[in-house]
């Protein structure tokens, strides 16, 4: 039976959507604020989070950003009553799996609920796969071929950005914000020279690179099989 955290200061609403997922047979456990929402989940585990973007103390977007720097793999679904695609943009380049506007039809939230619990094991994993690129995130350790590589920590934090969005055109702006999120000052150029280092550790000879420069906007890592 999965366990689910619900985090939304409208109370009219999560009462409603415990109806739904207690029927379903899901466990609901319900916050109203984000500050109670980190708490929780840095103490707890769950099986999904459906999370409001609007939160008092501490928005969902930063709920989200703190979960996934600390590590956090549980798949979230986040809310908003705001429909622009740059919101939209804004919540799963936080770390959201998916996004919901509201209003919504409660089968269509119980239906992207299953969706996310659905998500492969190994991407909830702590060890992250590419051809034979191999990386602990427990450990911190990258290895190429079973061979254990030296990477700055910077360059492996972008490297476990790319392995958790594989074949995903992300913009650089969102690369910045995700990687570089403690340094508002850093520039493109900070994420050129990482990327140039990754490559070189991580690129075969004579082949494409893993990460590919989208002309304009961004990087798509593409994993070797």
């Amino acid at each position: 039976m999965s366990k689910i955290l619900l985090v939304d200061d409208d109370e009219e609403l999560t009462s409603m959507v415990t109806a739904w997922l207690t029927a379903e047979h899901y466990i609901v456990e319900v916050v109203h604020d984000g500050a109670d929402a980190l708490y929780r989940l840095e103490q707890l585990s769950y099986d999904a989070i459906i999370l409001d973007l609007s939160l008092p103390h501490m928005d969902g977007l930063e709920v989200c950003r703190k979960f996934r720097q600390k590590g956090g793999v549980t798949p979230i679904l986040m809310l908003t009553g705001r429909a622009t695609i740059d919101n939209k943009e804004t919540g799963l380049d936080s770390g959201a799996d998916d996004y919901l506007t509201k209003p919504f039809d409660m089968r269509e939230l119980m239906a992207r609920i299953r969706s996310v619990l659905r998500r492969p094991e190994t991407y909830k994993s702590n060890t992250l796969h590419s051809g034979d690129i191999v990386l602990d995130t427990t450990t911190r350790v990258v290895t190429k071929g079973g061979k254990s590589i030296s990477i700055m920590p910077v360059d492996l934090a972008l490297l476990e950005f790319f392995m958790r969005h594989p074949n995903q055109v992300i913009s650089t702006d969102a690369i910045l914000d995700r990687v570089w999120h403690c340094d508002k000052s850093v520039t493109s150029n900070a994420l050129r020279s990482s990327i140039k280092r990754l490559r070189r550790h991580l690129d075969d000879e004579g082949a494409d690179s893993i990460i590919e420069n989208i002309q304009k906007f961004g990087y798509c890592f593409k994993p070797r099989t």
